[in-house]
């Protein structure tokens, strides 16, 4: 007998997987055969798909609700198409693109047609994903043209900074000594050191 599971999936754990687990319960999906991963889909390394992938087996039928749930890699997503088809014989549901439906047209013609589909879509979603990066690397480049600083802001320096580092540029006292009298660890003086006498010099 056929069974039917829901694969749910969210980038970070803060993100809400409320609309996908809708999705599921509409489609009739039952709860205990919804598998949910709250990671990155750079890859597959994720435990609860592997749960479900072991699991299914011919003829059983696993509803995404986008093809970018299973992952957003164009040759990923690919290779596990043809595993769940064509090594495990289940059928894939799209729920947000119907083309992509296996259950329907088990035919050459049909099957042909699903996988232009799925190819199509794969490169789109990677695609998508390669411009969403790249325009966030534009703004942020544009941000630092303005003079928007990123990170958080830098510790004022203590008011002694400038009569001890003097001393320490002069030799007159060591590494050491200085950041012990600015009560801050060695590592710490050398970079604001390094860092004022850029901006003095």
């Amino acid at each position: 007998m056929s069974s039917i599971y829901g694969y749910v999936r969210v980038s970070t754990k803060d993100q809400n997987e409320g609309r996908q687990m809708i999705a599921m319960e509409e489609m009739g999906v039952p709860k205990e055969n919804i598998y949910m991963d709250k990671l990155s889909g750079k890859d597959f390394n994720r435990p609860e798909y592997k749960k479900l992938i072991r699991r299914i087996k011919e003829n059983d039928t696993i509803f995404i609700k986008s093809i970018d749930r299973l992952g957003r890699n164009y040759e990923e997503i690919i290779e596990q198409w043809r595993i769940i088809t064509k090594e495990k014989r289940a059928d894939i549901v799209v729920i947000d693109m119907p083309l992509l439906d296996t259950r329907r047209g088990k035919d050459l013609m049909g099957t042909f047609l699903a996988d232009i589909v799925l190819a199509l879509l794969s490169y789109v979603a990677e695609n998508e994903r390669k411009n969403i990066k790249q325009r966030q690397r534009e703004g942020i480049d544009a941000a630092k043209a303005r003079g928007v600083k990123f990170g958080r802001p830098a510790e004022e320096l203590p008011t002694n900074f400038r009569e001890v580092y003097q001393r320490w540029a002069t030799q007159d006292i060591s590494l050491t000594t200085a950041a012990k009298l600015l009560n801050m660890p060695v590592s710490t003086f050398r970079y604001r050191a390094k860092v004022y006498k850029n901006a003095t010099f």
